[in-house]
């Protein structure tokens, strides 16, 4: 066997060895030749506990990897060969950079003296991933044979820190690797990794760290889509705030917070069309990036109280309103630590019985105007579905309707549930990948998603055949992006369907079964609980429940029920 090849391999074992010490637990490998010592040190590091996935979709794979990530805040690995496979990852790195998750891009490479030069699958890969990731880290340009035992650990060292830092996000490792590149497995097994922990930054609080706020006015708490940072430690945080102020809390259907023991608004996207219902805030305090709604935007845009921004670990700016805001990047549990002890103000206590009554009201309303009955509708489902799926089945709502239509028509949870949405770049990309992501590090996960979002992440279905979990999928089949129908868009003279529904001709429930997935078709809202008690049961690591929907009408159905002094009676669809 070539030495240099055996180098490479032992080479590529050292590097992913020193990355778990750090804590790395998972990667995912896509296939290749000039990746080859990598692919092999994964399969044989698999002994000391790496988890290891294969797909042939690097585009997928990024997306699989970035769902993994989400489930604990750790970074996964994704291993690609050179060329063009490096460019399918771009989607993945744009949407961990905005929601500050750590993905780390382990790409082989040509060495140097292949570069520029007209050699076959050599690009300019080391380019594709910057403007959305961290770092660019290189190894040595020649090979990484070239690379003694410390320099392998200085890089590993420098990419895990660089994914964890602040804020945390996707880091390119670019690994040029010289032929021969397959040594024989054969080789004596690397050694158990050895456990090392790096010095990452830490968060000390400003020193007026809620100012300019006064807690002892009303106020108003608005909580945007999850972020890093969201653990336990948050959550008890904004208690104890809340204990203090009074201060009731408007929070995203992705925020992680619907359910939890909080004066919470979950239908403000509704009440904020009559804004006489309620309270003016006063002041303002926003964790997070800024929620999706935009009646919620308007009415944000037109506060001219106080005003404070908190992020947790992520000085990025969040102020797309541009009110000037001050913000606190160390999170709300720093922010917070040296909070005295106080009883709300009459009045702030006086302000959140008003919005809890205006939540009440229209909650009640939304009861009686989307029952059980008739056909399917989107606004019908994304109600009866927070009711009809047990508590313990996280869910995760893909981006366009079903997202929004979660936050503005789902019923108030009596339990909290894990509701997750990736809502950094708020796109289609990798829906049915990252929810195999989470899925895998969950155990069980509960998709709801629209039909050009599944058929745009197809090759997701393949995930199932290594999947040791359960991921159930609930697809809101509306013919095409039903999203546009909502759209201010002239129609005159215009083939709407055509420019913007794009339906296709594809049998999802075909699509599935040639994948191997049990599926159902749901087409009426009395049919739907038992449809979704079928959806949660077996064993299979797949299902698919189909539930069909009439775009034009769900558009009507959502101008009625947004309408100031909408009917309290069932409305037809």
């Amino acid at each position: 066997m070539d030495l240099q090849a055996a180098d490479n391999l032992r080479a590529a074992e050292a590097l992913l060895s020193a990355l778990m010490g750090l804590g790395l637990k998972r990667l995912v490998l896509c296939p290749g030749s000039r990746c080859g010592p990598l692919a092999l040190a994964a399969s044989r590091l698999e002994g000391h506990g790496l988890q290891l996935f294969c797909g042939i979709d690097e585009r997928s794979a990024g997306f699989l990897a970035l769902g993994m990530s989400r489930a604990d805040g750790g970074a996964t690995a994704v291993v690609t060969t050179s060329g063009t496979a490096v460019a399918n990852l771009l989607p993945a790195a744009v949407e961990a950079d905005l929601s500050a998750l750590p993905l780390l891009f382990i790409s082989a490479d040509r060495p140097e003296r292949l570069k520029a030069c007209g050699a076959n699958q050599t690009v300019n890969q080391e380019a594709f991933l910057q403007p959305s990731c961290r770092a660019l880290i290189q190894g040595p340009l020649e090979g990484l044979h070239r690379a003694d035992a410390g320099r392998l650990q200085r890089l590993a060292d420098a990419a895990w820190r660089q994914c964890h830092g602040i804020p945390a996000g996707p880091v390119h490792l670019n690994l040029a690797l010289e032929e021969p590149l397959h040594a024989s497995a054969e080789l004596p097994l690397p050694a158990a990794p050895l456990a090392r922990q790096l010095d990452l930054p830490s968060l000390e609080p400003p020193e007026s760290a809620l100012a300019p706020l006064d807690l002892d006015q009303p106020g108003l708490i608005v909580v945007g889509p999850w972020r890093r940072g969201h653990g336990a430690g948050f959550v008890a945080a904004l208690q104890r705030l809340v204990r203090r102020t009074g201060w009731p809390v408007l929070a995203d259907a992705a925020s992680g917070l619907r359910g939890l023991e909080l004066p919470l608004i979950n239908a403000y996207d509704l009440l904020l069309h009559e804004p006489a219902r309620v309270p003016p805030a006063g002041q303002l305090l926003r964790l997070g990036s800024m929620p999706a709604s935009r009646r919620l935007q308007d009415w944000l845009a037109a506060h001219q109280g106080p005003e404070l921004v908190i992020t947790e670990a992520d000085p990025r700016r969040q102020d797309p309103l541009a009110s000037g805001a001050l913000q606190h990047w160390q999170g709300l549990q720093a922010c917070t630590s040296t909070l005295a002890a106080g009883s709300p103000a009459a009045a702030s206590l006086e302000l959140q019985r008003c919005w809890l009554e205006a939540e009440r009201a229209t909650q009640q309303r939304l009861d009686q105007s989307l029952p059980l009955l008739g056909p399917c509708s989107e606004p019908s489902l994304a109600r009866a579905l927070q009711q009809l799926i047990a508590e313990q089945w996280p869910v995760m709502l893909a981006s366009s309707s079903p997202v929004r239509d979660w936050e503005s028509f789902a019923a108030a949870p009596a339990a909290h549930r894990t509701v997750v949405s990736f809502r950094g770049a708020s796109g289609i990309d990798g829906t049915l990948s990252m929810a195999a992501g989470l899925a895998s590090q969950w155990q069980r996960l509960v998709l709801i998603t629209g039909d050009l979002a599944l058929l745009h992440d197809s090759n997701g279905w393949l995930w199932g055949q290594q999947l040791k979990a359960q991921l159930r999928v609930v697809l809101i089949d509306n013919g095409g992006g039903g999203i546009f129908e909502q759209l201010p868009i002239p129609r005159a003279g215009l083939d709407f369907s055509r420019l913007f529904a794009m339906p296709q001709a594809v049998d999802p429930l075909a699509l599935a079964a040639a994948h191997g997935v049990p599926q159902q078709t749901c087409h009426a809202m009395p049919q739907l609980a038992e449809a979704i008690a079928w959806l949660l049961q077996g064993a299979e690591p797949m299902r698919l429940l189909r539930c069909c929907t009439d775009p034009a009408a769900d558009a009507e159905l959502r101008r009625t029920l947004r309408q100031p002094g909408w009917p309290l009676e069932p409305t037809a669809v």
